[in-house]
């Protein structure tokens, strides 16, 4: 589940669950709703933490070596990726 579809559960979740008063048999439509927007946002943080593993956000560290043309020679850069 990407972040759109969690977005989209959490609107459809939260219109149910606070927009909508419908008495049905058998199933209450807030109940529903508060599942959906609670599952919408579970997904959410769920596609964060894995985008942000994958190096969409994490912050990871990157280290450049450069060898010069003169022998013994060499630059080193360490610098945070963001």
């Amino acid at each position: 589940m990407g972040i759109g579809v969690s977005l989209i559960l959490i609107a459809v979740g939260a219109v149910l669950a606070f927009a909508v008063h419908v008495t049905t048999t058998g199933i209450n439509v807030n109940t529903v709703g508060y599942i959906l927007l609670v599952v919408g946002i579970v997904g959410g943080l769920i596609s964060l933490a894995f985008w942000s593993s994958w190096g969409g956000f994490g912050g990871r560290r990157r280290t450049v070596v450069e060898e010069a043309p003169v022998a013994g020679q060499r630059t080193v850069v360490q610098d945070e990726v963001l």
